[in-house]
């Protein structure tokens, strides 16, 4: 992302985002740190026991995930009895963050016999850590293991389960997400929400009607990195922003060289559908081998996989590439993105959306696809004054910029966001890194620019970053990653805190011997947010239509405008694809 910058300009950029939090903290206008230089009590983790510990210090301490997001009163409770439904790639990462003192799992479903062995296995690098690793291999023996939800859901009183984790393929989630609704069971749904927003709606419905929570992981909302910079960017030290730059490139294009060993367990012979397996000729992701004893589950048995809503073994295994069972870059990589875009301009939806996106690396015998491998989009979302910005404004002409553009043939910028304002730019790189960096004002040398070392003083108006030749007051060391922490960061990521809080709000709302409710105050605020997730049901939905209203978009070659009643969960039939049929295949 910050493809361009010199190792001594990003050391300088990550010092001035620490330096910012800092003397924003020290403001009183930070409520993911605190001031002060006594010790932390660990049992009374309490943002205001910090403050009581004296200011004189001026030590900036980051406020644990737990105490941010409003569980760090867990201490006693037992972790919540939780099955997880798909093991493949996100099951995989979502066991290796998560904390079996809040979630302990006790059963794994997945209809693939390599994903259940992968899953206990884990991998030797990377986060997908395995349950052996985490609970120990006798521990983790006593771990069920099914290959049919109906099957694990039987089991449930056996079980004792009270809640499940799916991250299957996503033309699944919302018919998994109401078997497991109908079992009484609240449910942690990997993102986007569903294959399409009638079914998102759905969803959101039956959640209420049955009294359970339904979180989606859009990690993003949990993330404390994340929490850093949108505060930093909310105390409008950016200025007027009018422009946020995000991408996520990959590099598919090498060829893919199995050994001879690997080779020997991919499936021969031929699919369902009478065509013969391939292996890919890329090196992708999304364009897997097909396993021998996968295929010979379904092969034997075609019952099962068509009971679970795919047609071939390709499309189940390699479900990101199709219509109708992924719905590609937008819904796997743009959604995180454009997510954050909205949080960052303040949890807005977005007027309009155009782009360019189609299939134009990807060939027959080529790791063929139906999904694009390459989109450019742009979104027009509300500035602060705009009417639809919710906040009193009557200017229409008040819009933001947000692109997104997503290849498979180049690799060279990292992902990320970068965001724009008339007094600073800040890049946030790999949910890893930020980078904060102030404008030059006209005439005055060393004023700003990518050297300049920064302050944020409060000149009466509101916070301003101002230039220094020194830095003053410290940051906050602990914010950022150290050059030591390991790639996969649990701490700024945000899966191992979304899990965490969905636990804490199953016991919360057990020890309130009440049906979960979504109602909402007369301003329409949700009553009981503090025992929601922060990605709950409605949340995800507006994440789903920014994304797949992209799609729309770019297989219609038009502009698209929003409508509000698309974002009406209890609207039905109010939806992007009832309006906007695809043109393109």
């Amino acid at each position: 992302m910050a493809l361009d910058l010199t190792p001594e300009q990003k050391a300088i950029g990550k010092a001035n985002f620490e330096q910012a939090v800092g003397d924003l903290a020290r403001q009183g206008k930070m409520s993911s740190v605190v001031v002060g230089g006594a010790p932390v009590d660990p049992n009374h983790p309490d943002r205001r026991d910090f403050l009581k510990a004296g200011l004189a210090a001026g030590a900036v301490v980051p406020v644990s995930a737990a105490v941010y997001y409003g569980y760090h009163s867990w201490k006693g409770n037992k972790a919540v009895r939780t099955a997880l439904i798909g093991c493949g790639d996100e099951g995989g990462v979502l066991v290796g963050d998560h904390n079996p003192e809040f979630n302990e799992i006790v059963a794994v479903c997945d209809i693939r016999p390599s994903n259940l062995k992968r899953i206990f296995e884990g991998e030797d690098r990377g986060p997908r850590k395995g349950l052996k690793r985490i609970y120990g291999v006798e521990t983790a023996r006593k771990i069920r293991t099914y290959d049919h939800v109906d099957a694990l859901l039987a089991d449930k009183e056996k079980l004792g389960l009270e809640a499940v984790i799916i991250a299957t393929p996503l033309n699944t989630h919302d018919v998994l997400t109401r078997k497991c609704f109908d079992a009484g069971l609240h449910v942690l749904c990997e993102k986007l929400m569903a294959r399409d927003i009638a079914r998102c709606k759905a969803m959101i419905r039956a959640a209420k009607e049955k009294g359970l929570l339904l979180a989606i992981g859009h990690q993003r909302h949990y993330s404390t990195l994340y929490a850093h910079a949108i505060e930093v960017i909310h105390n409008g030290v950016l200025g007027d922003i009018r422009h946020i730059r995000a991408l996520w490139h990959r590099n598919n294009s090498w060829p893919f060289n199995p050994s001879a060993k690997e080779r020997a367990t991919y499936a021969s012979g031929k699919d369902l559908d009478g065509q013969p397996f391939d292996v890919p000729f890329y090196r992708d992701g999304w364009y897997k081998p097909i396993l021998q004893e996968d295929a010979d589950v379904f092969l034997q048995d075609p019952k099962k996989l068509t009971e679970a809503g795919f047609s071939t073994i390709r499309e189940l295994v390699r479900w990101r590439l199709y219509e109708k069972t992924g719905g590609g870059l937008m819904a796997e990589l743009g959604s995180h993105q454009l997510d954050a875009a909205s949080i960052i301009l303040g949890h807005v939806h977005p007027l309009a959306v155009q782009g360019v996106g189609g299939k134009f690396f990807y060939r027959p015998g080529r790791n063929d696809r139906e999904s694009d491998d390459a989109v450019f989009v742009t979104y027009e979302f509300p500035g602060p004054n705009h009417p639809k910005a919710g906040k009193g404004g009557n200017d229409p002409d008040d819009i933001v910029i947000v692109t997104y553009s997503s290849f498979n043939t180049n690799s060279f910028e990292k992902y990320g966001e970068c965001v724009m304002g008339s007094r600073g730019t800040m890049i946030i790189e790999e949910e890893r890194e930020v980078y904060l960096f102030k404008e030059p004002e006209p005439g005055k040398a060393g004023s700003g620019g990518r050297e300049t070392r920064l302050v944020v003083s409060n000149a009466g108006k509101g916070p301003v970053l101002e230039a220094t030749s020194t830095w003053g007051g410290g940051g906050g060391a602990a914010i950022s990653k150290s050059a030591s922490a390991p790639a996969w960061d649990s701490a700024v990521r945000g899966y191992r805190t979304e899990m965490e809080h969905f636990a804490y709000c199953v016991r919360r709302w057990q020890e309130m011997k009440q049906p979960v409710s979504y109602d909402k105050d007369t301003n329409g605020r949700l009553k009981y947010a503090d025992i929601l997730p922060r990605c709950h049901g409605e949340v995800a939905l507006a994440d789903a239509i920014v994304a797949l209203t992209a799609n729309l978009a770019m297989a219609n070659r038009q502009r698209i405008t929003f409508e509000d009643d698309w974002f009406d969960a209890d609207k039905p039939t109010a939806t992007p694809e009832a309006k906007y049929a695809r043109s393109r295949a």
